[in-house]
């Protein structure tokens, strides 16, 4: 099965990776863009894959089934570097150690190939150590960067690399993914496809977690109470608790299966007291776990206040749908929260257009300051919850 095949929706900029991995001499920098869940970290490894791949026919390069593939796909190839980050940005000391890393040798591929999925969580200083290695790199090494857009990265950076810009895929495409890759029902896998606005790795969650689903519909229905000052604050403390409690159910099996795999490359039984340098280990895992909670709590919450932005795009489609004087195509529309329905257009005719614009603002002002700034969660969304009204 080839290393593409879940790259749905993208086939031109399949297409040109696929040439660019065929070629005896590609560019030596990307950039890889798009909107969150558009599979740009896909992207970056299927092209690795495809760089690295054993197989010696140039149409056949990306095969997925070679030992080379495999192990890039899983994250394990010695030929591909892959630097994310559960911090806020990526450390200088981070970046430096990949511009050491990028000089070494291909092991045993064609290529070196050193990919940062999130460049844009670099600082101007941090991206700055990158740029001489991106800008006279080693002749067998090739940089991936992957960014939301190009202006996330510096100017001096983006102009040393080819862009490419991936889309969010059709809601038709994600379910159909689903339901090949994961077995999911189709009925539920179109529902969690929409839900999710197209984005395959929260499709994947919303489909395979009953207690998801739970926690979006009641994050969607928050503005149907929204009543007064009281009810306000009160949905800002329920938004930060969901947003909580689903950054706790999506980290509490990673964080146990990380423990597990440290204590068993250790020989460490998994319970018993442990020797005082194993337990310093384990309480550095737990160290990093927690940093990891705290950005894990901030990337829910925003993912949460983008289902909220759903509830008044629905409201708003509705309203220009009326506004054109067609009925018939405001009840046609098709919705992102389809079993709202009735609630929405009931919603839409009891408010305006200009007011619904004016809410989606105070939601998209909150996230920004969620994520660029170290506002109190809970202040923030009260003040949010209460524009609202």
């Amino acid at each position: 099965m080839s290393v593409w095949v879940d790259l749905q929706g993208q086939d031109s900029v399949v297409s040109q990776l696929r040439r660019a991995a065929q070629s005896g001499s590609p560019t030596h920098a990307w950039l890889l863009t798009g909107p969150p869940g558009s599979g740009r970290s896909n992207a970056a490894l299927a092209f690795a894959a495809a760089l690295v791949c054993e197989q010696s026919e140039l149409n056949a390069r990306g095969c997925g089934v070679c030992k080379a593939c495999h192990t890039t796909m899983a994250g394990t190839n010695a030929d591909v570097t892959f630097i994310a980050t559960e911090k806020t940005t990526i450390t200088i000391e981070e970046a430096r150690s990949l511009v050491r890393k990028a000089y070494d040798s291909p092991s045993s591929a064609r290529w070196r190939v050193m990919i940062v999925g999130d460049a844009d969580r670099m600082a101007e200083r941090t991206t700055n150590v990158l740029l001489k290695a991106i800008e006279e790199p080693p002749p067998r090494t090739i940089w991936i960067l992957c960014a939301p857009s190009p202006a996330d990265v510096l100017v001096t950076i983006r102009s040393r690399c080819r862009t490419l810009t991936l889309r969010l895929p059709p809601v038709e495409d994600v379910a159909a993914l689903l339901v090949r890759r994961d077995g999911i029902d189709p009925a539920l896998a179109l529902i969690s496809a929409r839900a999710a606005q197209s984005h395959i790795g929260i499709a994947r969650r919303l489909a395979r977690d009953p207690g998801a689903r739970e926690r979006r519909d009641a994050t969607v229905r928050l503005p149907l109470n929204l009543r007064d000052v009281t009810t306000a604050v009160m949905a800002a403390a329920s938004l930060l608790a969901l947003a909580q409690e689903e950054a706790s159910s999506s980290n509490e099996e990673r964080d146990a299966g990380e423990k597990a795999t440290l204590l068993r490359n250790l020989g460490a039984p998994e319970t018993g007291t442990l020797p005082p340098p194993l337990r310093a280990q384990v309480r550095a895992l737990e160290e990093d776990q927690k940093r990891r909670a705290k950005r894990s709590v901030t990337d829910h919450l925003d993912r949460a206040l983008t289902d909220l932005l759903s509830f008044y795009r629905d409201v708003l489609v509705l309203q220009l749908a009326a506004r054109g004087g067609n009925g018939a195509l405001a009840q046609g529309v098709e919705l992102v929260n389809e079993g709202l329905r009735g609630d929405l257009f009931a919603f839409a005719q009891n408010s305006r257009a200009e007011a619904t614009l004016a809410r989606m603002d105070a939601i998209n002002a909150v996230r920004h300051r969620l994520t660029t700034t170290n506002v109190a969660p809970l202040l923030a969304l009260e003040a949010m919850a209460v524009s609202l009204l």
